[in-house]
């Protein structure tokens, strides 16, 4: 049964007709009687106001709440998402990424008559500036905890950085590194083996825009450093020092000095910054054999410092380095007396791209290293001289390192043999984004050199200059 509720404003209408109809009334004036029931009026229109956004806020039937269905089905959603984070938690995903790239790569070498792909190939012939890292394939695990701890292990089958130092030449390990916040996540301690951080340009074929690499990167940087450190992050300013082994993971007999090695970066705007990286203290030189067979070789003291710099804005991209480096005893050409001098070099690169469109980038790179000082010799490039009791014209004829093999450098008194080449290398090239995870790369490359340093392979001879051409595709996720 129904009953009639009256309104708001009929009660108060009641209301204030019963107190002027009452007992009281006669003490109030018929102004003090209006006023109250404007008072009233007012209350009452503040209600229905509210009352009506009330209503109005109100969801029509049937766009609220859940079917019972419907909430069974978030219950079983939910359930489902709690037990797949607890596994991921417990086998160890939680914080885990995972990358990798690959590039197959095909190169014309002029001078060594040789033309192919390359890929994953052996660095048993040794380190050169037309197979160095190129064509490999690499996949990466970082996982960081809770604690902001961070585990990176990248793997790099015959083109690891490990792969290229001297003490393991079958080393898969690129960089396997640990990272523990010390105070907060920008003061942490490192240790561990990673890759050398001197330079502008990066080892990854994903990160470097050219096919080969710069001069300096070849042959003036350290390659892996194995050691403790910290790395520090304040507002612009990233720096990074190490305690380590240089090119080595494991110290031998009688060898106790590990280098000194550190990055500084400075992020000057949104896009320009520069940065110097350096190494102090003893590193192997092969001119001096510690065995009557040349199994294990002494160290000497090395000095290396480096400057880069970049600009990057809109479709232009400018980058440049100055490297300078000494060695003690460690010159291609020794004295009269059988000693050794000590080796010295400065270098310099420079490279430019510009995005023709938002895909096609274009490229130059222009590299020189001053190195003709007591017949050349560059940071691990030593040992050439009577290494092995065998006479001959020594110097790196395939990377144009060295005196000029022509004036008969058994005797090391001949007029010229105390000079060595200096190098210079000119780059241009190609970029294609073919797709998010697809990059071209197309290069031609000339180095040349001062002195007949390049062995021509086809008609035995030597020559000033070498051409290149490269083409490579990267697959990167």
């Amino acid at each position: 049964m129904r009953t009639c509720r009256p309104s708001a404003l009929a009660q108060a209408a009641a209301l204030a007709l019963g107190a002027a109809f009452s007992g009281g009334a006669a003490a109030q004036s018929a102004a003090d009687l209006l006023k109250e029931i404007q008072a009233l009026k007012a209350r009452v229109a503040e209600l229905e106001a509210k009352q009506k956004a009330g209503a109005d806020a109100k969801p029509a039937a049937g766009q609220w709440g859940m079917t019972p269905e419907q909430a069974q089905e978030f219950n079983r959603i939910a359930v489902k998402t709690e037990a797949l984070e607890d596994a991921m938690e417990a086998q160890g995903f939680k914080g885990l990424t995972i990358t990798g790239y690959m590039d197959p790569t095909y190169i014309y070498n002029r001078r060594q008559s040789r033309a192919g792909f390359q890929f994953l190939n052996s660095q048993a012939n040794g380190y050169a500036y037309d197979t160095s890292y190129i064509g490999s394939a690499s996949i990466d695990f970082t996982k960081e905890t809770e604690s902001g701890s961070r585990f990176k292990l990248t793997l790099s089958p015959n083109r690891a950085a490990g792969a290229v130092a001297e003490t393991d030449s079958r080393s898969i390990v690129q960089e396997a590194s640990i990272s523990v916040p010390i105070t907060d996540l920008q003061t942490r301690f490192i240790a561990g083996q990673l890759p050398d951080w001197s330079g502008y340009e990066y080892q990854q074929p994903t990160l470097n825009p050219f096919i080969t690499h710069n001069l300096l990167f070849d042959f003036t940087l350290p390659t892996t450093y194995t050691g403790a450190g910290i790395d520090y992050t304040q507002g612009k300013w990233w720096l990074r020092g190490m305690i380590a082994n240089v090119n080595g993971n494991i110290r031998q007999q009688r060898e106790r000095s590990p280098a000194l090695v550190y990055r500084v970066d400075y992020s000057r705007g949104e896009f320009e910054g520069f940065g110097f990286a350096g190494l102090h203290g003893k590193t192997t030189n092969f001119n001096l054999c510690r065995d009557a067979d040349c199994t294990s070789y002494e160290k000497t003291m090395t000095h290396l410092f480096e400057f880069d710099a970049y600009f990057i804005r809109g479709d232009w991209t400018v980058q440049g380095q100055l490297a300078l480096g000494r060695q003690k005893q460690a010159a291609i050409m020794p004295k009269a007396d059988g000693s050794f001098p000590d080796a010295k070099w400065v270098g310099l690169s420079g490279l430019a791209g510009y995005y023709i469109t938002p895909r096609l980038q274009a490229l130059v790179r222009a590299d020189y290293i001053k190195n003709d000082s007591d017949g050349g010799g560059l940071f691990t490039y030593t040992g050439y001289w009577d290494a092995f009791g065998v006479d001959g014209p020594y110097g790196d004829y395939r990377n144009g390192i060295g005196p000029n093999p022509e004036l008969g450098c058994e005797d090391q008194t001949v007029a010229g043999c105390d000079k060595g080449a200096n190098r210079y290398a000119l780059s241009v090239g190609l970029k294609y984004a073919f797709n998010l995870n697809t990059t071209l790369k197309f290069e031609y490359r000339h180095d040349g050199a001062n002195l007949p340093v390049f062995f021509d392979a086809k008609s035995g001879t030597y020559r000033k200059g070498n051409d290149l051409f490269g083409a490579a595709v990267v697959l990167s996720f």
